[in-house]
């Protein structure tokens, strides 16, 4: 049986960020048979129309990245109440240029942490919206917004917070499941 093979995207590009801690918690609570290959944003460019037909190596690699997977996971924060700019720019990125978009059919799950108290409720929501224009089928429940990320999060970044894990374990698996009945509603084999 084939594995099935998830991209992590983390939407953040700091170094400590809490969402790059909720994509490692996340490795540590793969349901079995599935792979999670996590990647960043550094080094995408800002979005640039007149070069979509030949767009930068980083855009390139990023795209055969998203090709390449079964399925999508996004660990997104909140920057006024929305998606971060950099995360934004990428999926614009990849989803150019017309009719060539690398997000066309992948399925999707998100989650998101915040020191506040919504755990980027508004940014997962607006993701939501940019998914549904991509074509991307995406896990409804649960919903992961980790809020309180100082309260959930040990000084290594750790998730600690069991219900959390709890929460992302659960995403991963209906992820899984979406994905398989994604693909077994478009007739492709299912290992």
């Amino acid at each position: 049986m084939a594995n099935t093979n998830i991209l992590g995207i983390v939407g953040s590009l700091r170094r400590s960020s809490y969402n790059g801690f909720a994509m490692k918690a996340a490795l540590e609570l793969l349901p079995e048979n599935v792979d999670l290959t996590v990647i960043d944003l550094h080094g995408i460019p800002v979005f640039n129309q007149d070069e979509e037909m030949s767009p930068p190596p980083a855009v390139v690699e990023f795209k055969q990245k998203i090709l390449a997977a079964d399925a999508i996971l996004f660990a997104t924060p909140e920057y006024n109440y929305s998606v971060p700019g950099g995360l934004k720019n990428a999926i614009d990125w990849a989803s150019r240029p017309y009719g060539q978009s690398a997000w066309k059919g992948k399925t999707a799950a998100i989650m998101g942490v915040s020191v506040g108290n919504f755990g980027t409720a508004r940014a997962q929501y607006d993701l939501r919206k940019i998914l549904v224009t991509l074509e991307m089928p995406a896990v409804v429940q649960p919903e992961v917004m980790i809020g309180n990320a100082t309260e959930r999060f040990d000084d290594n970044g750790r998730l600690t917070d069991e219900r959390s894990r709890q929460m992302i374990q659960k995403l991963l698996s209906t992820l899984v499941q979406l994905e398989k009945s994604t693909r077994r509603a478009k007739g492709d084999p299912i290992s």
